[in-house]
């Protein structure tokens, strides 16, 4: 056993840069399969409406770590070999999506109806009234809730330690199982989580504060 020390805890800041990937990618994947998600959300057709609730529903209604666990486990079971980084990727991408699909979805439904009317008397079809008139208002007002958002993804990637993806939490598992100091090792995990989440947290507010402002006047 040894005493934690700079060098354990530059190890565990190292693997901020795997959380921080993992994150990205899941931002960018689960925000692009999200946005079909709350257009399907809203569409005119039926099936695309019952299709996409039935993703949030599975997605919201059960745990991440779950999620994890088929994926990782399950993948082998009918014949695909996956390694950690791919399994936390797609576990995360989904979730995301179905919770940012969900955000922008409200988003979405929350402009005045005037404007998807006004857009119909112009005669333009759904996907002219949502690219030119719908989807750069609801943009607006998603913006902080995404950022919101993103802050629970950072989070949510800790669970990735949980298969062996070697990211800040795994890292600081590691660390303590060598040091057998967890106060000092964990503290320090906290610590990371915090001066990466605690800024987007602070944008968010701001941005939700602005906008309130805005709709005031």
């Amino acid at each position: 056993m040894r005493t934690f020390g700079f060098p354990d805890f530059l190890f565990i800041l190292e693997a901020a840069r795997w959380t921080l990937a993992l994150s990205l990618i899941a931002f960018i994947g689960g925000a692009t399969l999200g946005l079909v998600i709350a257009l399907a959300r809203t569409s005119e057709s039926k099936t695309a409406r019952l299709l996409s609730t039935g993703f949030i529903q599975v997605f919201q209604g059960t745990p991440l770590l779950l999620q994890l666990f088929l994926i990782f486990f399950g993948a082998p079971v009918v014949g695909f070999d996956i390694n950690p980084w791919i399994a936390a990727g797609v576990a995360l991408v989904l979730n995301s999506a179905a919770f940012l699909g969900e955000i922008w979805r409200g988003c979405i439904e929350a402009i005045p109806r005037g404007q998807t009317e006004a857009a119909h008397a112009l005669n333009l079809g759904y996907a002219s009234r949502m690219r030119d008139v719908v989807l750069p208002q609801a943009f607006r007002i998603a913006l902080a809730p995404t950022v919101g958002y993103v802050v629970q993804i950072i989070k949510g990637t800790s669970l990735a330690a949980i298969i062996g993806f070697t990211e800040v939490t795994r890292a600081g598992q590691i660390i303590n199982n060598a040091t057998f100091q967890p106060l000092y090792v964990f503290t320090s995990v906290a610590a990371i989580y915090f001066a990466i989440c605690w800024p987007l947290s602070l944008m968010a507010a701001r941005m939700e504060r602005k906008r309130a402002i805005a709709f005031a006047r």
